[in-house]
C-alpha cells in the first residue's frame, strides 16, 4: 500500500505555538467548568479525531450503526453536515440530498434508511431535537466528527488515528494537521489505529502501542478497510445490481476525498488500467469538473470501461443537475467497510455494547450479545 509521507512545515511552528495557546485555553475553560459541557441521559458515542483530514470516521460510524441496529436499538447519527448549503437542525428523509445535509449524512441515510440521520452545527441542540422524536424514541446517538465539540459531553469517546500519520508523529496546525495537541487523546476511552495495511506485522502493533503511550483506562484497537463489490450509482440506468472486477477493465477513478491513494492501490491490483482524477475532500463538482470527467473518460479504451467513485462522492454526484446522462450507466461506487484486526472484533463489540447497556434508559438490553457478524 502506498504510504503518504508526513509533511510538517517546521517554519510554521511559531504560528502553531500561537494556535496551541488558543486551543489549550479553550480546553482548559471546559476542564475547569467555566464553559459548560452537557451530558444526556441516553448513550452518546462520539467518533472523532485530532487531525484535519480523513481518518475513516464515516466507515467506523457505519460499523457502529450495524452493530447497534442488530441489537434492535433505535440509532440516530448527528453531524454538522460539512459543506452543506443549509443551516440549523435538519432531520434527513428519503428525499434529502448532499446539498441539504452534506455528503456523508446523505450516504448514511441511503445505506441505513431505518435510522434517524440529523445535522446541526450545534450538536447540543441537535441531541435535544432528536430526544423529542417518538414512534420510536431514540436509544443511542452517534456523533460523527465531534471530538472538538465539547459543549456535548459524550459518554464514550472513540478517537481515530491514521496508521500512516499517527497523532504522536504530527504537529499542530498550520505546521501539521493536528487540530489540538496530541496529549488531548486523554479524553478518549477507545483509540483506533485506522487504515492499517493488509500485510501489517505483529511487531508493528507493538511499536505503535508504545509510540501512542495511552493511559491505562484506554483501550487500543487496530482496523483496516475492506472493499465490497461495485454498485451502480444510478440503478435505473443500469440493470446489473453489482459488478465484479475481472482484471480487464479500464477505469477512471474519480474521488473527492482526503486520502485516495489506498483506493487507487486497491483498484490497480484488480484492473488492467486505472486513471486517477482526484479532487479535494468534499469537493463540490463544477460544470468544468464534469466536462473534465467526461473528457477523461472518453480517453479510456475497450468495451469494459467504467467510472469508479466512493460512496461519499456518489452522494454528491447522484443529485448533481449537470451530470451528463450518457455517463450515468458507467458510474459505479465501491463500498468500504472496516474490519477490527488482531481477532479483537468481539472485544471491541463488547466494549460498545457494555457502554450502551449500562447507560440505556427505559428498555431492556440483551446481555453479552455480539451482534455484528461479517
Amino acid at each position: 500500500m502506498t504510504e503518504q509521507p508526513i509533511k510538517i512545515s517546521y517554519w510554521l511552528y511559531p504560528f502553531s505555538w500561537l494556535y496551541g495557546i488558543g486551543v489549550g485555553l479553550r480546553n482548559k475553560l471546559f476542564d475547569w467548568g467555566w464553559l459548560r459541557s452537557e451530558s444526556f441521559d441516553i448513550p452518546v458515542i462520539c467518533i472523532g479525531n485530532l487531525v484535519a483530514g480523513g481518518t475513516g470516521k464515516t466507515p467506523h460510524t457505519e460499523y457502529l450503526i450495524r452493530l447497534l441496529t442488530r441489537q434492535k436499538l433505535n440509532v440516530a447519527t448527528l453531524s454538522r453536515g460539512y459543506k452543506r448549503k443549509t443551516k440549523g437542525y435538519i432531520l434527513a428523509d428519503g428525499q434529502s440530498n448532499a446539498r441539504q445535509i452534506g455528503d456523508e449524512p446523505c450516504q448514511m441515510k441511503a445505506k441505513f434508511p431505518g435510522i434517524r440521520v440529523a445535522v446541526d452545527e450545534d450538536r447540543r441542540d441537535g441531541i435535544h431535537q432528536l430526544l423529542r422524536l417518538n414512534n420510536p424514541p431514540i436509544d443511542v446517538v452517534l456523533l460523527d466528527d465531534a471530538y472538538q465539540h465539547r459543549r456535548v459531553k459524550a459518554g464514550l469517546n472513540i478517537l481515530l488515528t491514521d496508521y500512516h500519520r499517527l497523532l504522536c508523529d504530527d504537529a499542530l496546525l498550520p505546521a501539521g494537521r493536528l487540530r489540538e495537541p496530541a496529549e488531548n487523546k486523554q479524553r478518549a476511552q477507545i483509540v483506533i489505529v485506522t487504515k492499517c495495511p493488509a500485510d501489517i506485522k505483529p511487531i508493528d502493533f507493538n511499536i505503535i502501542t508504545k509510540k501512542l503511550q495511552l493511559y491505562p483506562y484506554q483501550k487500543l484497537f487496530f482496523s483496516g478497510f475492506r472493499y465490497g463489490n461495485l454498485q451502480p450509482v444510478f440503478p435505473s440506468t443500469n440493470k446489473q445490481p453489482a459488478r465484479y472486477l475481472e482484471g480487464n477493465e479500464h477505469i477512471l477513478l474519480l474521488t473527492g476525498i482526503a486520502a485516495p491513494l489506498p483506493l487507487l492501490d486497491e483498484l490497480r491490483q484488480k484492473a488492467a488500467r486505472v486513471v486517477p482524477l482526484f479532487f479535494g475532500d468534499h469537493h463540490d463538482f463544477s460544470k468544468r469538473d464534469l466536462q473534465q470527467i467526461e473528457e477523461r473518460f472518453a480517453t479510456l479504451e475497450g468495451p469494459r470501461k467504467f467510472i469508479i467513485t466512493t460512496e461519499k462522492d456518489a452522494a454528491r454526484l447522484r443529485s448533481h443537475p449537470l451530470l451528463s446522462a450518457k455517463l450515468k450507466p458507467f458510474i459505479y461506487m465501491i463500498p468500504i467497510e472496516i474490519s477490527i484486526l488482531q481477532n479483537q472484533q468481539s472485544i471491541f463489540n463488547q466494549a460498545i455494547t457494555d457502554y450502551v447497556r449500562k447507560n440505556s434508559r427505559d428498555r431492556s438490553f440483551p446481555e453479552g450479545k455480539d451482534a455484528y457478524t461479517t
